[in-house]
């Protein structure tokens, strides 16, 4: 019985996730297009601020896309002056992806303009509901990540 309610509880905040993750995703696509970027770009430039400079393979591997697609997308992104490839300071045979400040400014722009775009929609929040919300997200966040 209460085991029912809890799975009845966890199918709508699946639910609600992917509603959340989609409305998201759209605005997201919105706010790129203002920046002359790609999702995968974004995705790209995120992943290699989050985790230093990867090489071809490292980064072809966290976005689960051949290394030729890879080659590709940093190809145009070097272009664009938003990352440059760099040889290993400790082996000159590995060459590793470097993050540009454009490259920089244009993820702290995004996110700037996706936080804003939540803040509009959680105005009608109070402080308590906000508080609980962060702390629900950190809780199943954590309870996820090593997934």
């Amino acid at each position: 019985m209460v085991r029912d309610r809890v799975r009845e509880k966890i199918i709508s905040i699946e639910k609600h996730l992917r509603k959340i993750d989609y409305i998201i995703r759209l605005k997201g696509r919105e706010i790129l297009k203002d920046f002359n970027i790609t999702i995968p770009q974004f995705t790209a430039l995120q992943i290699l601020i989050n985790n230093g400079n990867l090489t071809i393979g490292e980064l072809s591997q966290k976005m689960a896309l051949a290394c030729s697609t890879i080659t590709d997308l940093i190809d145009r992104m070097e272009k664009n002056q938003l990352v440059v490839r760099r040889k290993d300071e400790k082996d000159k045979r590995v060459v590793r992806i470097e993050v540009l400040p454009a490259g920089h400014e244009i993820v702290k722009r995004v996110l700037e303009k996706r936080v804003e775009f939540l803040e509009s929609k959680m105005a009608s929040l109070t402080e308590e509901e906000t508080d609980l919300l962060k702390e629900g997200l950190e809780s199943l966040y954590n309870a996820i990540k090593d997934d």
